[in-house]
């Protein structure tokens, strides 16, 4: 009973969830899969491709600046969401486990990280322009705020780390 929710801290629990999404979702295998078999047309389409933005890849026939930046992308989207779910205070003031403030903090700290790492990314992008970088932190929110929902609920329950 080693791993229960007294062990859980929320910043550590959503972390985990992110890699895991970005890992599983993110995959060259899983990208081609749904771009086999799915079209952005229908809503479960839409879905499933938004699931593989944070997109990492070993090779491709692109620049390496760009498989590098998607590389990048990947990466930040785990690292600022850690980042924004220890800055958030919502997890951090609420005054029982479970509750909504923690939910979220999960969902917002995702939507910041997809941004902010499509903003960042898009300036490493070869040929990088203003509008570039907007649209690209216009995606990153857009599958925040689709998809993180999955971390909000990853971190409810985990410890505040205040003393109670």
């Amino acid at each position: 009973m080693a791993l229960t929710n007294r062990y859980k801290t929320a910043t550590g629990s959503g972390t985990i969830a992110a890699l895991v999404l970005v890992l599983v979702f993110g995959s060259p295998w899983y990208r081609d899969w749904v771009n086999q078999h799915y079209t952005d047309k229908t809503a479960g389409g839409w879905f499933l491709r938004l699931l593989s933005y944070p997109a990492w890849r070993f090779d491709s026939s692109d620049s390496l600046q760009d498989v590098l930046a998607d590389d990048l992308r990947a990466i930040l989207v785990v690292v600022l969401t850690a980042l924004f779910l220890y800055l958030l205070p919502g997890s951090q003031l609420a005054r029982a486990r479970g509750t909504l403030s923690q939910f979220f903090a999960g969902w917002g700290s995702y939507v910041f990280a997809g941004a902010f790492a499509g903003l960042i990314t898009a300036l490493v992008r070869s040929n990088p322009s203003l509008l570039g970088a907007f649209n690209a932190a216009g995606q990153g929110a857009t599958y925040g705020l689709f998809v993180g929902w999955i971390i909000g609920i990853a971190t409810l329950g985990g410890w505040r780390g205040t003393r109670s």
